[in-house]
């Protein structure tokens, strides 16, 4: 009996896609298949349908069958398709191969695997990381061999396809009732091979560098942030792409201000003279010296803003501020002109709490404490 026209099968045109043709194929497969469809009949036309997308699915078969019809498919070894019964991993197979990563005419092939990310760690004193930087690191990596520009073949040549796979990098094993689908032995997935390989790189398509880089550091970084130089990580295998290098900050410690967020925040002593009588001092901030005045009867840990005076945030916006906290330092290598001076001033200030107020309501506090105590 003759052969039915396999766009007839399909039911497509001879204009119609890859796609199209894929399409009716499984909705042809999927009413069919002798699983779901247990009369004689159904099997026959899943038989059919399955060597009909074999054939069309095939550029040198559909070439074939489009000039010769089924007679010329016999000659050069084709085949015509059609044995055995089918079941869905066939299905899967030849439908959903492209998303699974199946192999039909080399559209499966698996890709080489990506370059490695690389990681560097970079540390920064506070005023680099708020006001942003150049560095220029070194990185020890593998890069895109310069002989064989990455391919990993001998220069004047490039790779072929696999002959093992015919470039699908993956190959269909027939076990029993099922019909596997395994990564090509020979050319690991790749789906290529290299006859000649480079001599310089000995075919892996890259070599080791130490590669010095320019990295431009946003003001207002701060640790924990990154950068992330795309590319510029591992170069890969022969036609993959490199992976990325990310940048990570670290700001080492600074020994006058800490960073808390967009604040800076600061301890300065004082004298206690200056504290109780008041006046001007000199603060540094990381774009200069400023003055803060201190009002006379100021207390030990009274905190001072100087507004703008902080870090400006990496991704814009208003300048945090500068704490300034007073620390009133007690004098210390005192002469005996000035401890007589201090028992002058301390005779002066006894018999009245309104010069130590903190003192007063202390002792008062501890005095009912004793007397909840003894009560």
């Amino acid at each position: 009996m003759s052969k039915r026209d396999y766009y007839e099968v399909l039911g497509v045109s001879k204009t119609a896609t890859e796609a199209e043709m894929k399409k009716a194929y499984k909705r042809k497969a999927m009413k069919y298949h002798p699983d779901r469809n247990p009369d004689k009949d159904g099997e026959e036309k899943f038989k059919e349908a399955k060597e009909a997308y074999e054939v069309l699915s095939n550029e040198e078969k559909k070439a074939t069958y489009d000039r010769f019809g089924h007679e010329g498919l016999k000659g050069g070894g084709f085949g015509g398709g059609g044995g055995g019964s089918g079941n869905f991993s066939d299905i899967f197979g030849d439908v959903f191969g492209d998303i699974f990563g199946g192999a039909q005419g080399g559209r499966g092939q698996q890709r080489q695997a990506r370059g490695s990310d690389l990681r560097y760690n970079l540390e920064l004193n506070l005023e680099k990381a708020v006001s942003g930087t150049t560095v220029k690191i070194k990185i020890p990596t593998y890069v895109n061999c310069e002989t064989c520009d990455g391919s990993g073949a001998k220069k004047g040549t490039s790779p072929v396809n696999c002959t093992t796979c015919g470039g699908a990098g993956q190959v269909r094993m027939q076990q029993g009732f099922f019909s596997v689908q395994q990564t090509c032995p020979a050319c690991h997935g790749q789906g290529k091979m290299i006859k000649d390989p480079c001599t310089a790189c000995s075919g892996q398509g890259r070599t080791k560098k130490v590669k010095t880089l320019s990295v431009k550091v946003p003001a207002g970084v701060d640790t924990g942030d990154r950068i992330r130089l795309t590319g510029e990580g591992e170069a890969g295998g022969p036609g993959a792409i490199s992976g990325d290098l990310y940048v990570q900050i670290h700001v080492s410690e600074h020994e006058i201000f800490q960073r808390d967020g967009e604040n800076l925040y600061c301890e300065v002593p004082i004298a206690f003279h200056v504290a109780a009588l008041g006046g001007d001092l000199e603060i540094p901030t990381l774009n200069g010296r400023v003055k803060l005045h201190i009002p006379s009867e100021t207390q030990t840990g009274r905190m001072f803003r100087l507004r703008g005076k902080g870090v400006k945030p990496m991704r814009g916006g208003v300048a945090g501020d500068l704490m300034c906290k007073v620390v009133v330092e007690t004098p210390i290598k005192l002469s005996n002109e000035q401890k007589t001076l201090i028992e002058q001033l301390s005779k002066s200030l006894e018999g009245t709490n309104k010069h130590s107020p903190q003192a007063s309501n202390w002792f008062d506090g501890v005095k009912r404490f004793f007397d909840n105590m003894s009560s």
